[in-house]
């Protein structure tokens, strides 16, 4: 199968590829992906690296952070990624419409993946709430459904967890720090009130839907004049904010489309977040196989067939992330016996 002879490196960021250590040996077991294992198996380097438990954001997302230079948030670059334009010096933030619910031990917030929120329901609740924010000077700005922006400039020491770090947490440790924390959460609770019985809200309700009835908070950044999308970065399947980071063109990535440019790449594919967030192995399961018949095994042959010079796998779960190289030679190494074992990270 042979692509395009300039790619030098393509990098594969998969997160939660590593499933949950105390589960990890049974799945793997389960997993038949032959190509996967070669590329773990027989590789250039390889190693494991320790989360910082410090970081509100989930290992993958750091990563990205550090790698993509976004300093202290994605939202004014995710912005320009909407076709919004983010003023210099001014501070954003990106806003997520959720569900936050009372279980039995604590406040959780659950994947907004789940929600199934359309354009019209989430276009009636903006409008809805944006009067409001206008009337604090902290204007609201449409992305899609699940991302929305607000600009609030004196909130320069509000910092706090992405919604997928949030998500299946106990609110109670997870919600936003400092000196703003307070006012937030006096926000969420109007918006709440605000939404209470939205007509939005009573038909997703009566079509067995959750009512979207807060919104999450983070992300904040200072608009500049920097571009917005990195020129190396694909996605598949990602965050609506994470695949506004990339060019347009790039945000729907197959592996044909990534590997026909001229320059190194960098690829997120977020398909396996929401089952490992829902714990739904069965479904990991097989995306894992989709991936390795769309993406592995043709990676594979890439690099024997020499069209890509060096693959780096950064795969992650909440605790760490797994980061090896491999390549035409590295290939090459028929002494080791490829297997999985690289799933299986504390």
């Amino acid at each position: 199968m042979a692509y395009n002879s300039g790619m030098n490196q393509l990098t594969f960021v998969l997160p939660y590829a590593l499933p949950a250590a105390e589960l990890a040996p049974d799945i793997i077991k389960a997993l038949q992906a032959p190509a996967l294992a070669a590329l773990l198996s027989r590789t250039a380097s390889e190693q494991f690296h320790r989360a910082d438990n410090a970081s509100p954001l989930l290992p993958h997302e750091a990563w990205l952070a550090s790698a993509l230079s976004q300093g202290a948030g994605p939202a004014a670059q995710a912005m320009r990624g909407f076709g919004l334009s983010p003023e210099p010096g001014a501070r954003y933030f990106l806003i997520h419409p959720v569900n936050i619910e009372l279980a039995r031990t604590h406040i959780g917030m659950g994947d907004a993946r789940q929600l199934q929120l359309s354009e019209a329901d989430s276009r009636a609740l903006f409008e809805t709430a944006r009067p409001f924010f206008d009337e604090m000077g902290q204007p609201l700005y449409y992305g899609d459904a699940l991302t929305w922006f607000m600009r609030a400039d004196a909130w320069s020491d509000l910092q706090g967890p992405s919604p997928d770090a949030a998500a299946t947490q106990d609110l109670s440790v997870a919600m936003p720090e400092g000196e703003h924390a307070r006012p937030l959460r006096r926000l969420q609770n109007e918006i709440q009130m605000l939404w209470h019985g939205h007509p939005a809200n009573a038909a997703r309700e009566e079509r067995g839907l959750k009512p979207v009835n807060s919104f999450w908070l983070w992300g904040g950044a200072l608009g500049s004049e920097l571009p917005g999308q990195a020129q190396s970065l694909h996605t598949q399947e990602a965050p609506g904010w994470l695949a506004a980071l990339a060019e347009p063109a790039q945000r729907n990535a197959t592996l044909t489309t990534v590997l026909a440019g001229q320059s190194d790449a960098l690829l997120v594919h977020g398909g396996l977040i929401a089952p490992a967030l829902a714990q739904e192995w069965g479904l990991w399961l097989q995306q894992m196989q989709q991936l390795e018949q769309h993406w592995f095994a043709p990676l594979l042959a890439a690099l024997k067939d020499g069209s890509l010079g060096q693959l780096r796998l950064v795969l992650t779960h909440r605790e760490g992330w797994h980061d090896s190289t491999t390549s035409r030679n590295a290939q090459r190494k028929f002494w080791r016996t490829n297997n999985l074992n690289a799933l299986k990270q504390p």
